[in-house]
């Protein structure tokens, strides 16, 4: 996979505290922590969207259904978002 470089400011103190957590917590270097903690950031956003997409469902279906056909509905709803979310 191709990298970009991309360069931004940070104020000093931050800066040292990024690079204190990166090594106590065993990455290489602070580019390496940085990547993880921004794919963790996107991860959260997807999550939290697709969470919210689900609220907005709730209630939206007229049909009266079992608790075994919720639980297959459940389930292939989940194995969706699993996809969207990788």
């Amino acid at each position: 996979m191709a990298t970009e470089l991309i360069t931004f400011k940070m104020e000093h103190t931050l800066r040292a505290e990024v690079d204190e957590t990166a090594k106590s917590a065993g990455f290489q270097n602070r580019t390496e922590f940085i990547r993880a903690a921004l794919r963790e950031k996107v991860d959260e956003v997807k999550l939290k969207q697709a969470m919210l997409s689900l609220s907005k469902m709730k209630g939206k279906s007229k049909k009266i259904t079992s608790d075994s056909e919720r639980d297959i509905a459940r389930e292939k709803v989940f194995e969706e978002f699993k996809k969207k979310l990788r």
